[in-house]
């Protein structure tokens, strides 16, 4: 089988690539324009294996893209390529619209010529497409998020993530291109871009900088370790449904506070570059002011992919933060080498003066 991925570098999409690569005798495109969070050195353990290729690409580049995909002749196109950080959205909405939803549609429509000549009488295509529970909105308490949950998103990232799973089930229910859609709770393990909340709080305590925790912390969300994900979709892409979605939770609902608790807690076991017993990286949070629009709870009805298709987590929440917390300390050059350039784990999200709080 031959799998054309997109945003292959970044942190799920390199993940699901060395999870393939482990397990299958697939061959593997990866498309990836290596934006800020996509970085090569996220696959170097896979990089000579026969069965992988790399072209460095932008969905949004509609003639690469054809060719890519007219050259490579994929059975399955698996789409990851997006921006994702919630607060870049709040500053820069114009990036999310054009690589969420111009690059999305791109993608469905170079796939939807190429399936119609090669694939129409065998239908043994499949477009497989990577969303977010964000696209749902914010969740009252004892709720969840099921793949019926009507769309109500908070952010510029959320409204774009949505408009591309509309766009992704009209292709199928308009031109009948075979798709299947997951939405998954926040992700968490190796290789993650440190904009995201574990590694930037990690790598701010292990320097002895300020942890800074959005309102009062209270925020709940669902985790939900990356390995357990890319599981997922494996199961999804070889035995779900054509047309239907499928919801990815990991029922571990934690507040944002929790988390960095637990975080500095299991730090302080392990008592890196501190040698004072009194010493507590809770000492270095910080209360400051929330994210607008910042949703309040997520939650996912994870019951469909796992009474369907049998699908269930490896990883406790606690399991899985351990050896995540081991990984980046024990990966500090990597954590180094992706944070060349613009980002020094500065804070974004902050509104521009040309726009308004509701």
């Amino acid at each position: 089988m031959k799998i054309f991925v997109t945003g292959g570098a970044g942190f799920i999409g390199s993940a699901f690539i060395r999870y393939l690569l482990s397990n299958y005798d697939n061959k593997i495109l990866n498309y990836d324009k290596l934006s800020y969070a996509g970085n090569l050195n996220s696959l170097a353990s896979i990089s000579n294996n026969k069965n992988y290729s790399f072209i460095k690409g932008d969905i949004c580049n509609k003639s690469h893209l054809s060719k890519s995909i007219i050259n490579f002749k994929p059975d399955l196109v698996v789409h990851f390529a997006a921006e994702t950080h919630v607060d870049r959205s709040i500053n820069n909405p114009e990036e999310f619209i054009n690589t969420n939803i111009i690059g999305t549609y791109n993608l469905l429509d170079e796939c939807l010529k190429y399936w119609n000549k090669n694939f129409v009488k065998e239908n043994t295509f499949r477009f497989h497409h990577i969303s977010t529970d964000e696209v749902y909105g914010d969740l009252k308490k004892n709720e969840f998020f099921s793949e019926y949950t009507p769309y109500d998103p908070s952010s510029p990232y959320s409204a774009s993530k949505a408009s591309s799973d509309h766009l992704v089930r009209s292709w199928f229910r308009t031109f009948g291109l075979p798709i299947t859609i997951t939405n998954c709770s926040n992700n968490y393990g190796p290789y993650q871009y440190p904009e995201k909340l574990i590694p930037l709080m990690i790598l701010n305590a292990i320097e002895n900088k300020p942890l800074p925790i959005y309102g009062d912390g209270s925020q709940i969300r669902d985790w939900l370790h990356v390995d357990d994900h890319v599981r997922a979709i494996d199961l999804v892409l070889s035995e779900g449904k054509v047309g239907e979605t499928y919801n990815i939770g990991g029922k571990n609902e934690k507040t944002n506070l929790d988390v960095v608790y637990t975080i500095c807690d299991l730090l302080n076991e392990i008592k890196i570059k501190k040698n004072s017993l009194q010493f507590s990286y809770r000492s270095l949070i910080e209360f400051v002011e929330d994210r607008p629009g910042h949703d309040k709870r997520y939650a996912i009805d994870n019951s469909k992919i796992s009474k369907q298709l049998g699908w269930k987590q490896e990883e406790s929440f606690e399991s899985g933060l351990k050896k995540t917390i081991e990984w980046y300390l024990n990966n500090l050059s990597w954590c180094k080498e992706v944070q060349k350039g613009e980002f020094s784990r500065q804070r974004t999200g902050i509104l521009k003066s040309n726009y308004k709080q509701k």
